[in-house]
């Protein structure tokens, strides 16, 4: 790496451009080694999983440059000027008669030590003045793009990752094919494969801007802000319940409709950031602005009998600071809630100066208002669609209208007396009893049973009228208001002190603070006061962090990995940025012009870089295993909630209805068996029917105590989450080939194409083109010829299997087709579903 940036430094000062850089950037571009740039990374890589923490390994810490000078107990790591003769050198070479280190690992690269060595001898330093500040401290600042292009460039993205290329003596790899493009880029911006149809029309397209034109399609599609809202749920901690023992359901899914409708209009990221913060305190607030703040609503609620509401409340005002950082800081403040930071430059004030700004929320901390399954908690609001918020409001209005018109003929005292004074036989002996009683020796109750009868009864007109029209009005009023839901949202209703807790005990309160940003980093313009002050201040150019986090999170989205790999820390102990002056240069491009997300994505996607093969040679092998380099494209395991998305639409079984009420398609038997603790609340699962079955992924109904089965890999929704797992296990396996979500998606493939298509080649190659966008070479359709001719064979002779394999799920299998056949080609489609290329995003 740092040989990589010396050189990159001298070809920016052969063109020139090295005396308009920053200090900060020109510093890591030069010849001399940076510890945090260039060492750090490579001690975090191999040595710090035992050399770090409280007790590390031999007493030695290698997190900084003090710990490293300091040594352990065999004394000195590092002296400075003298690379050769330095501890750390000697043991990561095997030298000295000691182990080499790393133990149990494969040693170094000869390049990282030779690295660490120059370190050394260059005098240990931690850099220039500005260059101790830790990078992401420093507010951005666009730097020149590298004008040496060549026709591999297709924009400032691909300049920046030519340099480093050409610095590592390393190549871009060729653009991918037309069909695998499409359906990469139909994966990543709407989360569903191509069509045939739309495979087609892209690879007879030879028109210059034929790919700009997929672009700009699938960026304008609806189902561009259902993909795009995934991660930013998992931010959110977004789920359907609440979590604990009690896991009471909610109405947050108007929060994720919200979070959809934003992405799909492409909401400037700064305003998407402060109605999310801060929409409630806005000039006249709208309904959309309030729902927004439901982002800091989305944290658990703790119902269950034991919990302490102060406690609880704490909790959740932990949760918000740490959500808001994590999100739009990519910072961990946690440590902060009991001491200050060890690495990076916060205080235990700065942590509390945050949570003043979400203090004044009127909540207990518990949920308050139970309905049947609901619980949820103030401060809420009624969040119907537009159409039925209209009726609530005029059927509100008009109750208020009815009320006040009978309410005279309701109070009038005269009216009632003379219907007494005739004595008149009701026919109920209760009533009757009552009247005779003198009226000033009756009992409240008894007064109150006699009025409600006359009212009922004997009410006079136009008041008997007017009473029936409001109690009409009342039931149809509380019929729609019962169909509401009931949004978490956020108010500064309830003004409170706050206080630095001892160690994060809520019941050690030390000195109050009062809200504020980091002292760390730069401040406000102005004094902030409230949350849409941390907004404004969040987006503001001062802060150096938020446009960073941003465009890093869309590379993540895009690339699986972000220039900065760890998303969730931008601090000391998280990784320096693979790109640091491409990283800069988007977060500066990204808020000049006028946060647009849609432009993001699109400058990325349009890239050279984007466009890349992902086939690994043996040198990008060799070089860059890990593709920090992006001489490649990106190639990963797709996220378990596309994948049963792509398995639904493949087989034409998706319903792409959008937004709503949470869904509940299949999952194992008994999944909830294990909530059912007491007899308060039924958990048993509700499975959808009909086409709610096949609705997106993103619509499912998402319980924190025990998540949907087949959806490994994703987050409990519990905390923060930036980074998803990318992993590949047994057990996932085990669900796509076996799991009744991907076994009817291979029947209903199977259906699809014997009903249309006559011929067992076309029915196969056809198939495996709606899986995977491509035809399928001799090789490939030879096998696929295997497997269905095989399973045929088979279910002629076991038609009860063939029953049986045909019936998973609730849609009924085509009775008019051959049931031996049909199953025979729904195994080949189940098959085709799970083969490695149809998991991955290549």
């Amino acid at each position: 790496m740092a040989t990589g940036l010396r050189r990159i430094g001298l070809r920016l000062t052969q063109l020139g451009l090295a005396a308009s850089l920053p200090i900060a950037l020109l510093a890591r571009t030069q010849s001399k080694v940076d510890f945090t740039h260039d060492v750090l990374p490579i001690l975090r890589a191999h040595c710090t999983q035992c050399h770090s923490g409280d007790a590390p390994d031999g007493g030695l810490s290698l997190e900084s440059i003090a710990a490293l000078m300091k040594g352990g107990t065999s004394g000195k790591a590092a002296l400075a000027g003298n690379g050769s003769a330095s501890l750390l050198i000697l043991r990561i070479e095997g030298k000295g008669g000691k182990p080499r280190m790393p133990m149990g690992f494969g040693p170094l690269k000869q390049k990282d030590i030779d690295t660490i060595k120059a370190w050394i001898d260059q005098g240990c330093q931690a850099g220039s003045v500005d260059e101790r500040k830790h990078w992401a401290y420093i507010p951005p600042v666009k730097p020149p793009v590298p004008t040496q292009r060549s026709k591999w460039t297709r924009n400032e993205i691909d300049a920046f990752v030519l340099q480093r290329l050409q610095a590592n003596h390393l190549s871009p790899s060729p653009e991918a094919d037309r069909t695998t493009l499409i359906r990469r880029l139909t994966l990543d911006l709407t989360g569903l494969p191509p069509t045939p149809a739309e495979v087609d029309a892209f690879n007879i397209d030879r028109s210059t801007n034929a790919y700009e034109k997929v672009v700009d399609r699938l960026l304008a599609s609806p189902h561009y802000g259902e993909k795009m809202a995934l991660p930013w749920l998992d931010a959110a901690r977004y789920a359907d319940s609440n979590g604990f023992q009690m896991d009471g359901d909610n109405c947050q899914y108007v929060w994720r409709d919200w979070v959809i409708r934003a992405l799909n209009t492409n909401m400037p990221y700064d305003q998407f950031t402060i109605e999310q913060l801060a929409g409630d305190l806005l000039p006249n607030p709208s309904q959309d602005d309030l729902v927004a703040t439901g982002f800091n609503r989305n944290h658990m609620l703790n119902g269950e009998g034991g919990a302490i509401p102060e406690e609880q409340r704490n909790v959740g005002l932990f949760d918000r600071v740490d959500t808001t950082c994590t999100t739009w800081l990519g910072l961990t403040m946690t440590c902060d809630r009991c001491h200050d930071h060890k690495y990076d430059p916060f205080k235990q004030k700065d942590y509390y100066s945050l949570m003043a700004f979400f203090n004044n929320l009127p909540e207990t901390g518990v949920p308050t208002d139970n309905d049947g399954k609901m619980y949820v908690a103030k401060p809420w609001i009624y969040a119907g669609t537009p159409e039925d918020m209209a009726k609530f409001h005029s059927l509100s209005n008009d109750l208020d209208t009815a009320k006040n018109a009978a309410k005279p003929y309701e109070d009038n005292a005269e009216s009632q007396s003379k219907w007494e004074q005739t004595s008149p036989k009701t026919g109920d002996k209760n009533i009757d009893g009552i009247l005779a009683i003198a009226a000033d020796k009756r009992t409240k109750d008894q007064a109150g049973a006699l009025h409600n009868y006359f009212l009922d009864h004997a009410l006079p007109e136009p008041g008997n009228e007017l009473r029936k029209r409001w109690q009409s009005l009342e039931k149809q009023f509380n019929d729609v208001k019962s169909k509401l839901p009931k949004v978490m949202v956020m108010s500064d209703a309830q003004p409170r002190k706050t206080f630095i807790y001892s160690r994060g005990d809520y019941t050690s309160p030390l000195d109050q603070v009062q809200p504020n940003t980091p002292e760390s980093l730069p401040k406000p313009a102005q004094t902030p006061k409230n949350r849409l002050d941390l907004a404004k201040w969040i987006v503001s150019p001062q802060n150096p962090l938020a446009a960073r986090v941003a465009v890093n999170r869309y590379w993540q989205i895009l690339f699986g990995k972000g220039l900065v790999r760890t998303p969730e820390n931008f601090g000391v102990q998280g990784e320096p940025p693979t790109h640091p002056l491409l990283l800069d240069w988007l977060a500066v491009d990204f808020r000049e012009h006028g946060w647009n997300v849609k432009r993001l994505v699109k400058q990325i996607v349009m890239s050279a870089t984007y466009r890349q093969s992902s086939k690994v040679s043996n040198t990008l092998q060799k070089e860059d295993p890990d593709n920090r380099l992006l001489a490649r494209g990106a190639r990963f395991r797709m996220p378990s909630m596309v994948l049963r998305d792509e398995a639904l639409a493949a087989s034409g079984l998706l319903n792409p209805a959008m937004f709503g009420k949470p869904v509940y398609p299949y999952q194992p038997k008994g999944i909830w068996d294990g909530l059912n603790i007491t007899d308060e609340r039924d958990f048993s699962y509700p499975q959808s029917k009909g086409t709610d079955l096949y609705r997106r992924s993103i619509y499912t109904f998402w319980r924190r105590t025990v998540a949907p089965g087949d959806m490994f890999d994703a987050s409990s929704r519990q905390v923060c989450t930036v980074r998803a797992s990318q992993t590949s296990t047994p057990l996932h396996a085990l669900t796509t080939l076996n799991d009744v979500t991907w076994v009817e998606a291979g029947r209903a493939l199977a259906e699809s194409v014997m009903t249309t298509m006559p011929q067992t080649d076309q029915r196969l190659k056809e198939m495996f083109r709606r899986v995977l966008a491509r035809r399928p070479d001799a090789v490939e359709l030879k096998r696929l010829q295997q497997c269905q001719q095989t399973a045929e064979q088979y279910y002629k002779t076991h038609p009860k299997d063939a029953e049986a394999y045909l019936t998973q799920g609730d849609s009924p299998p085509d009775a008019k087709l051959d049931q031996a056949q049909l199953a025979s080609f729904a195994v080949t489609g189940l098959m085709i579903l799970n083969l490695d290329e149809a998991l991955t995003r290549e």
